[in-house]
């Protein structure tokens, strides 16, 4: 039996067949994929029998954080305001998930809480800068319902995530478009962040279009990424990189003559912001890689067209340590014998 993947809490994977229409399957993991060591996500394609899931089918995309997979789609949610747009956040997200190839669509929520004038200025600001850069944007109240129709439209038969911070309104736009009954709460009054509210990814079906829950989460950094390769994933600033005469330039301003600083004033004050923090945490993972690595050491030698056994670094060690201390008591007993 082929099926889908709908959500996963403690060791249960709860599936749906793809050949009928029935309820969720509880199925446990085969032993074979366990030490296979394969990690089975929400939105997988799989094979199982007697209440055991045996096979893991190919994946058109997977993303670990959340850990879901063949998305069509990640909606990226922010609030205009309680809290307000991270913008750094945002454009974390937005770099993360181009770098996974996956399509992005920005959904500004919350747009009742400002008045006419400073929602068409938050509106004409985030469009000057995402637009060009090819995102498609709604701007939404999941209190009033504004923006679901058009929100709805774009992400209709779409297998979709969302993604974003707790408190920007994720639940609260699922169950005014879906009417589930996903528990909502209350951004804090202490610091003004969302409470986390959603506890792990679950695929929500309704009109043919899947949307998987996802826990809000702000951790996210790019531990994976080379400082020459985060340029990329910026349009803006590689539009103007490709013109650099620095072929090992990461454009900060300490390179005067970067065709990008030249360009600053053309580029988002964020978005070159962003690029600089997220550039500091690919250097970090660069020296990580480059000083803490270790060289995986041989088991064998070779000397004169020969293969010996080598003897590990830990029994090497132990051995010259042994001989050692070893050669120490011999020569302390030999100045014992000398005091005679």
């Amino acid at each position: 039996m082929k099926a889908q993947v709908y959500k996963i809490h403690s060791d249960f994977y709860y599936i749906k067949p793809l050949s009928k229409k029935e309820d969720l399957i509880e199925c446990k993991l085969r032993e074979i994929l366990k030490k296979q060591k394969i990690k089975i996500k929400v939105g997988d394609f799989v094979e199982a029998e007697n209440g055991a899931i045996y096979n893991l089918l190919e994946r058109k995309n997977t993303i670990e954080r959340p850990s879901v997979s063949n998305l069509d789609m990640v909606v990226v949610v922010s609030s205009l305001l309680e809290p307000k747009v991270d913008f750094i956040q945002l454009n974390r997200y937005l770099t993360f998930f181009k770098y996974h190839k996956i399509d992005v669509l920005l959904c500004f929520n919350k747009d009742d809480l400002m008045d006419k004038e400073e929602l068409k200025h938050a509106e004409d600001k985030i469009r000057k800068i995402y637009e060009p850069l090819g995102y498609k944007i709604v701007f939404t109240s999941a209190l009033y319902n504004d923006g679901l129709k058009e929100f709805y439209r774009l992400i209709r038969n779409k297998t979709i995530a969302f993604s974003g911070l707790s408190g920007v309104g994720k639940s609260s736009i699922l169950n005014a478009i879906s009417n589930s009954n996903i528990k909502t709460g209350n951004v804090s009054l202490k610091n003004k962040r969302g409470c986390h509210t959603t506890r792990h990814c679950e695929i929500i079906e309704f009109e043919g279009t899947k949307i998987i829950d996802t826990p809000g989460f702000s951790r996210l950094t790019f531990d994976f990424l080379l400082p020459k390769d985060l340029g990329i994933l910026f349009d803006d600033i590689s539009i103007f990189a490709k013109k650099c005469k620095f072929q090992d330039c990461l454009h900060t301003e300490a390179d005067e003559d970067c065709n990008v600083i030249k360009n600053l004033d053309k580029i988002d004050e964020k978005r070159y912001e962003s690029y600089l923090n997220f550039l500091e945490e690919t250097k970090e993972f660069k020296q990580k890689v480059t000083y803490e690595s270790q060289k995986e050491e041989t088991t064998n030698k070779q000397f004169k067209e020969k293969t010996f056994a080598k003897i590990s670094s830990k029994k090497r060690s132990f051995s010259r340590k042994k001989l050692n201390q070893t050669t120490k008591n011999l020569h302390l007993e030999e100045i014992g014998e000398d005091d005679d």
